[in-house]
Formats: C-alpha cells, structure tokens, sequence
C-alpha cells in the first residue's frame, strides 16, 4: 500500500486527495494541528484517514504534499527535517514560488527522503476543503521542478502519481518558473490591486467612481480580491523576481506617457496592435494562474418569476449554475442577469439553451 500524506486538506490539497482516494493500493492521509479540521476531512470522506501528529502522518509515507500557505513552507520542511522519513519518499507542494522552497530544501537534511517542488496551476474563487473536488487540475498545467541532483527515478514516480490529477505535467527549472508565474500571475495581481486602490482614492472625494465602475472595471479587476495573507507571502517570497518586473512595468507605463504628452497617435496605435496579437494567440480554453470567468449575459423582462423560469430551465438540461446576479435595469433593457457557470462547456450549453428560449444572450 503507498501512503499518501497530505499536510493541509483545503481547496489544492483536498482536490488532489480526492484524485488519489479509492484508486488500488493508494491510502490517503489528511493533516491539520486542528482536531475539528480532521473531522471534517472524515465527515466529507475527502482522505482515508485522518491526524493532528505530523510524525504519524509523515514517518512512512510514500509521498508527502505541502498544502500549507507559501509562508509557512519552510517550517514543515524544518519540522519534516527531524523525523525519520521513509526511504524514497517524495516530498513535494503545491506553492506558486518555487526557488525559495527548493533553497530552504536543499539546506536541510531530508535524506533518505527526496524533495521535488510543484506548483499545480489552477485555482477557485471558492476556498477550504469544502471546494474540493477532483476535476479542479484536470486539462491544466502541473509544474514540477527538480534540480541537477534529484534522481529520474524520483522525477518519474511522481509524475506516474500527478497522472491521477488529468493535469498536463511539465518540468520546470525553479528559478525560470518564478520568473514565468511572476509575469502571467503575481505582477498581474500586484496592477489589479494597485488600480483598484487608485479609484478607491479618487472615490473617496467623488463617490461616482465606485457607481459607474460597474461591468468592465470590476471585471478586469476582479483579482484585486485574492486572499491578502495568501498574496503578501507569494509576494514576498519572490521579491527578487517582482522587484525587476515592475521596473519592467515601469518603463512600460513611461513610454505610454511619452507616446501620450507627444500626441504619438502611431505609437499608442501600435502598442495596442501588438498586445491585441499576442493575446489573441493565446490559449482560450486552457487552465492557467488566473481562473477563467465563464458567464453570460441575459436581456430580461420585468416579470414575476422570470429568474425562476431561467433558473428551472438551465436545471432541467442539466446545465448547472455556480451563481446569478441580477444587474441594475437601464433605460433600453428592462432587467440584465449575470448568469456564472464553473466550465466553459456549461456556458455554451446555456447560451444554446437560453437563444431556442428566445432569450437575448450576450457576453
């Protein structure tokens, strides 16, 4: 039987619980210092078994995830450190810096044991074990970054093991992953909070900012609601990395202004031109950092129970709903409803669905 430790059952480790769970020869252990923590992992069946002793968990596994915060990373290394870890076992996490844990690793003295960093790349608005589920990695990317000295054989097993997960796994040097993550993700989140402090500022003295910054402004700003504590350690943790990036951003902004205080009509046109090329080409339908928003759009009538009808219809299909915003009537359209689905399949069924009901649907 391969014991499967993992440290931290909440939306990444509770997800790759129930990927491994109930497969042969697989045995699937939860930890968390909190008793009521491990009830709950029993009492939604999401591990085998389930302890509050980091030892007992640890001591024979086989493999050894770290789904804790990035901040605390280091301090399961240490305390892993001083036990007697099986020989061969894989310890591994699932935090989106890479090369300040393989650091703290390397300095540690985890023999007979291996370590091997992971960063699976796919998330959830929705957090703690109760999101859980066993289709959260599945079609994304699942990165894995041994160094020089990790053996192959190591390397393998592991991916023999993420194969559970349906997630694409790709072999990353540490240090190239945390500049990659810091530009598609951390920089992206640092921008999203930073505007959205900027408008809060001006809305302080003119409360219409907040009014009409509705639709596209709280969509594209969507990330500046991530977790605080979960950000300042990712932050902090790959400082190095966002220091250069945002002088990089910087300068980017500072050619925006010379294009603007010289009237360079060309130049903006041009910047826009290459960004709108290079995200067109980009992957539409793929798992990524930053969570996809799959939702539509409806024109509503004003009458009783249209929500409802909707609501009933899509249920009927089969087509399930994660969320329904009712939006603010304007002038030319009675009632908009933002209709919030958890797959891009569960958006296309209903926006066939919706337009045979003779509903307007847009995006």
């Amino acid at each position: 039987m391969i014991k499967i430790a993992i440290f931290g059952v909440g939306l990444m480790g509770g997800s790759l619980a129930l990927c491994f769970k109930g497969k042969p020869d697989l045995h699937v252990v939860g930890h968390s210092t909190r008793l009521s923590s491990v009830h709950k992992y029993m009492e939604r069946g999401v591990v085998d078994s389930a302890t509050t002793s980091l030892r007992e968990a640890a001591e024979d596994a086989d493999f050894i995830f770290l789904c804790v915060p990035v901040g605390s990373l280091n301090d399961y290394l240490g305390q892993l450190a001083e036990l007697k870890l099986k020989p061969g076992c894989i310890v591994t996490d699932v935090g989106s810096t890479k090369a300040s844990v393989t650091a703290c690793a390397r300095s540690l003295d985890l023999s007979p044991a291996v370590f091997i960093g992971g960063h699976p790349m796919a998330g959830s608005e929705r957090s703690g074990v109760e999101a859980a589920s066993s289709y959260l990695y599945e079609n994304a990317f699942y990165v894995i970054t041994p160094d020089h000295s990790t053996p192959v054989e190591a390397v393998e097993r592991l991916r023999e093991l993420l194969k559970l997960t349906r997630a694409n796994i790709v072999v990353v040097d540490a240090d190239e992953h945390d500049d990659i993550v810091g530009a598609i993700s951390h920089l992206p989140h640092m921008i999203a909070v930073a505007l959205t402090n900027q408008v809060r500022k001006y809305n302080d003295s003119n409360s219409l900012y907040a009014q009409l910054a509705a639709g596209g402004f709280r969509d594209i700003t969507r990330i500046a609601s991530s977790d605080p504590n979960v950000w300042r350690d990712i932050l902090v943790n790959n400082r190095e990395v966002m220091l250069r990036l945002i002088q990089d951003w910087n300068e980017g902004i500072q050619q925006f202004s010379d294009m603007l205080a010289a009237g360079d009509i060309e130049g903006i046109g041009e910047a826009f031109r290459t960004s709108g090329e290079f995200r067109n080409s980009l992957p539409e339908r793929r798992k990524g950092m930053i969570h996809s928003i799959y939702e539509c759009y409806v024109d509503v009538p004003d009458h009783p129970g249209i929500i409802g009808r909707i609501a009933t219809e899509l249920g009927n299909r089969r087509i399930n709903l994660s969320n329904i915003q009712i939006i603010e009537s304007r002038e030319d359209v009675p009632g908009i409803l933002r209709l919030s689905f958890r797959t891009q399949d569960d958006v296309d069924q209903a926006v066939v669905a919706l337009g045979e009901l003779q509903y307007s649907v847009h995006f």
